[in-house]
């Protein structure tokens, strides 16, 4: 029913991701290589000409039952949808790297100034309960860090709208703590931990947690600690 779109940028399993989601889904769309989160999401959504549409990154493996057919109540038209994904270093289950459902007409209007692009789009937040994919963003050492020092930045930080503090802190104790046996599991850890560092020191300061989305200050990042 509603228009799906796939994210990437360097990824190195982009190509195998996408492969695999039109053979299930043929009229699945692409957007690639466009700098900026909130620049690639509102890119996305003017491809598209249904109400809503389905937002798939580029690390994303979708699970077998998941079929993309949910359809979304007239009044909640103007909510953010997220389904849960696994993470497969330590094998969380939460909506980080979940498939999502964005109003196609508030994500073209965004507010860029955020640092979390999920929460820039409305203030109307749905978590849905099902697993759609595996966010296996763990294919090399720095795709592996970038991703974990992303996700611990704005734990650390407090930045999502609407988080529970108890879960947030259980889930960054996580990220630090558990799967250094998986692949690049190391590296996970590594950026997690210099993440949430960073969360912390620049809680408040948006200007600093902006740079979370800069895919060339992350590489200065990343070959500066490891």
């Amino acid at each position: 029913m509603y228009d799906i779109v796939f994210i990437s940028y360097n990824e190195p399993s982009a190509d195998e991701n996408y492969a695999a989601l039109k053979n299930r889904f043929p009229t699945a769309k692409r957007v690639h290589g466009v700098t900026g989160i909130h620049q690639a999401h509102i890119k996305a959504a003017k491809k598209c000409f249904t109400n809503m549409v389905w937002i798939v990154d580029a690390d994303a493996i979708i699970v077998d039952d998941f079929n993309f057919n949910y359809t979304v109540p007239n009044h909640q038209l103007d909510h953010v949808h997220v389904w849960r994904s696994q993470n497969p270093i330590n094998d969380l289950v939460y909506g980080y790297g979940g498939i999502k459902l964005f109003p196609r007409k508030l994500t073209v209007d965004m507010d860029i100034s955020k640092p979390d692009m999920t929460t820039s789009i409305s203030t109307k937040f749905k978590a849905m309960p099902e697993v759609a994919n595996i966010t296996a963003f763990n294919t090399g050492e720095f795709e592996t860090w970038k991703s974990a020092f992303r996700e611990c930045t704005k734990l650390a930080s407090k930045v999502i709208d609407r988080q529970k503090n108890e879960e947030t802190d259980n889930r960054l104790h996580t990220w630090q703590t558990v799967g250094k046996d998986r692949p690049y599991g190391e590296f996970a850890l590594r950026g997690a931990q210099a993440g949430s560092a960073y969360g912390t020191s620049s809680r408040g300061d948006v200007e600093a947690l902006k740079k979370i989305n800069n895919f060339e200050w992350l590489k200065e990042k990343f070959n500066e600690t490891n």
